[in-house]
């Protein structure tokens, strides 16, 4: 925050009667501009423990507040106060523009930086505590107050001193500053909160919108998540150094979180006791002097704790004993040496805070294995303002069990944002596991953004599958094919390499009926099997089936080859006996002359008895 470093607001005391006159008389007025006044009630600008300390500045220049507290009593349950009551000037009800003005920035806020967790009711608390509800509600139909609400001087006569740094623009005041609108921004601050919530082209902080969202901001610098106690200490204290600040906003904070109602503009009560100045407290009043005529040598206290006599007073206690010689007094100690003051330390500007991490445009994440994924994670770095900030690292982180990594190996990698905010991770390398991750983005400290990405690996796919010859593939009863079976699977006419092919035997062309009988392969056991699904093709996009074993059963049978992707192919396999083989070499279509059978042949004639057969 470029908040000024000023010095803190010291609280002292004067009358409530001057506090009440004041600001009757103040809110009564149709001045030009009306003035916080000072009055009675002690302020305390004690620092708390867990208070910001980085600086002393604050978002208000440490200017007065209204001290009143909640009504005593309270709804019952929240959502139960229809009808809270009110107590004095306390009321208890929010008027409809200043109410609208607080839900407005809620709303706005949790959609730019839902990590803070603004509750509308920590505005309402110090908009009670800083204006009374901007006066009761008194805003035109645009929700500007009118006239003015200025808090007093920051001149260093009881308040801090804060030279003037607006010329005037805001305050009216070309000479010192002053608090300005229902959430009282001091001028330097609001040049660096300011805000335009209500679209008129205006930053104004005398606008009840402006000023919420503003204000809502603000509170939610330094990555603070309001739902915690100590962030939620931390940002009231920012707002106005001071203990029983603390303390009151906390109160009212809490009354509101039971419940409240709207009321109608301008017809809020105006708080009536704002806290004090320096110079009135009664610790701070310097001891009275010497009484006239008296002596102005201390007297002493007799045993038992009673004052002595005046001794100047001859016969002041019936006696004339001299006065007691008081004993010297000791040496005065060492004035020890104060600690060195810290330097102070400046909180960024809006413009430098980070606010939120959204989606900067990034598109389904699905590759196949293997391959580079065509999109890249983007994200966007937003500061308090709503506006890109550059310069935040953020980490991408990859989460899962396909093996997925981004270019280079990496699993987790960091990357700043540039000048429009965004900042994109590598590529991402899908791994050869099919199935789903993640890829988680984070940016910020203390209370990190994170955004998460959901991604897919599938596996990889083939559009055609064919065999690589066209042998006729036939095998007897019983024994095994001779010719293997190959097959190539190739993508957009390329190769596809480690796609997963499903061979089955089938009874119909389509392979819609599993076949349990003919050809078969065999498992690692041995056993015959039907269907295999283990099968990968190669680098080439290349598969050699296993052998392929017949049964005892003669017949024609199919094997479905379907690769990852759909492709498929239909394969013949023939089970018969071998043809048998003719006696003496002779073929078994060879007939006898004439077309008589070999049984029909004459049988060969005898010799004459008596007559020698030729030798040969």
């Amino acid at each position: 925050m470029a908040v000024h470093m000023r010095r803190r607001l010291r609280k002292g005391a004067t009358t409530t009667a001057v506090a009440a006159a004041a600001v009757a008389a103040l809110a009564a007025s149709q001045a030009p501009a009306a003035t916080l006044a000072v009055g009675s009630a002690g302020g305390g600008d004690q620092k708390a423990a867990g208070e910001d300390t980085a600086d002393d500045g604050a978002a208000t220049g440490n200017s007065p507040y209204y001290t009143d507290l909640p009504p005593l009593v309270t709804p019952d349950k929240p959502g139960s106060s229809s009808k809270l009551p009110m107590t004095g000037s306390a009321e208890a009800g929010i008027p409809a523009s200043v109410l609208a003005a607080y839900k407005q920035a809620e709303q706005t806020v949790a959609a730019t930086d839902p990590a803070c967790r603004l509750p509308w009711q920590l505005l309402a608390a110090i908009g009670k505590v800083e204006s009374g509800q901007a006066r009761g509600g008194r805003v035109d139909a645009n929700g500007t107050a009118s006239p003015r609400i200025l808090g007093p001087a920051l001149n260093g006569q009881g308040f801090a001193l804060i030279k003037d740094t607006d010329g005037g623009a805001y305050d009216g005041d070309a000479v010192h500053d002053r608090a300005v609108g229902p959430m009282q921004f001091i001028p330097s601050t609001w040049a660096s909160w300011g805000q335009d919530a209500n679209g008129d082209g205006r930053k104004d902080p005398n606008n009840i919108y402006d000023a919420a969202l503003a204000a809502g901001r603000y509170l939610c610098a330094n990555d603070r998540d309001l739902a915690l106690s100590a962030d939620l200490d931390r940002a009231v204290l920012s707002y106005n150094r001071s203990t029983e600040y603390l303390r009151t906003v906390r109160s009212w904070l809490s009354y509101y979180q039971r419940g409240t109602h709207e009321i109608p503009d301008g017809t809020g009560a105006l708080p009536t006791a704002p806290s004090t100045p320096v110079g009135s407290s009664p610790d701070s009043r310097p001891s009275p002097g010497p009484r006239p005529g008296g002596s102005s040598k201390p007297t002493l206290p007799e045993p038992g704790g009673k004052p002595s006599p005046d001794s100047s007073k001859p016969g002041g206690d019936g006696s004339t004993s001299p006065t007691p010689t008081p004993n010297p007094p000791a040496p005065n100690p060492p004035t020890p040496k104060p600690p060195a003051p810290k330097p102070p330390t400046a909180e960024p500007t809006p413009a430098e805070t980070f606010g939120s991490l959204e989606n900067a445009g990034t598109g389904p994440l699905r590759a196949t294995a293997g391959q580079a994924f065509g999109e890249r994670v983007s994200v966007r770095a937003r500061n308090a303002l709503g506006a890109p900030l550059a310069k935040v690292p953020v980490t991408f982180t990859v989460t899962g069990t396909t093996g997925t990594l981004f270019t280079g190996g990496k699993k987790t990698v960091t990357v700043r944002t540039g000048a429009d905010g965004t900042a994109t991770a590598p590529v991402l390398l899908a791994g050869e596991q099919a199935g789903e991750f993640t890829v988680t983005a984070v940016a910020g400290t203390g209370r990190p953004r994170t955004l998460t990405y959901a991604a897919t690996v599938t596996a990889r796919q083939a559009d055609t599958i064919v065999r690589t010859d066209e042998k006729v593939l036939t095998a007897a009863p019983g024994e095994k094919f001779a010719d293997a079976v190959t097959v190539k699977a190739t993508h957009k006419d390329a190769a596809a390499a480690g796609v997963a092919v499903t061979a089955t035997m089938v009874k119909d062309p389509a392979g819609l009926i599993d076949n349990d009988e003919g050809p078969y392969f065999k498992d690692a056991d041995g056993k015959p099997v039907r269907t295999l699904t283990t099968l990968t093709t190669d680098a080439e996009g290349m598969l050699r089936l296993p052998e392929i074993h017949a049964d005892g059963t003669e017949g024609t049978y199919l094997l479905r080859l379907t690769a990852e992707g759909g492709a498929s192919v239909v394969i013949e396999l023939t089970v018969q006996a071998p043809d048998e083989a003719a006696p003496d070499g002779a073929s078994p279509d060879e007939t006898a002359p004439d077309g008589a059978s070999p049984e029909e042949t004459a049988p060969e004639e005898k010799a004459p008895e008596g007559t020698k057969t030729p030798e040969a």
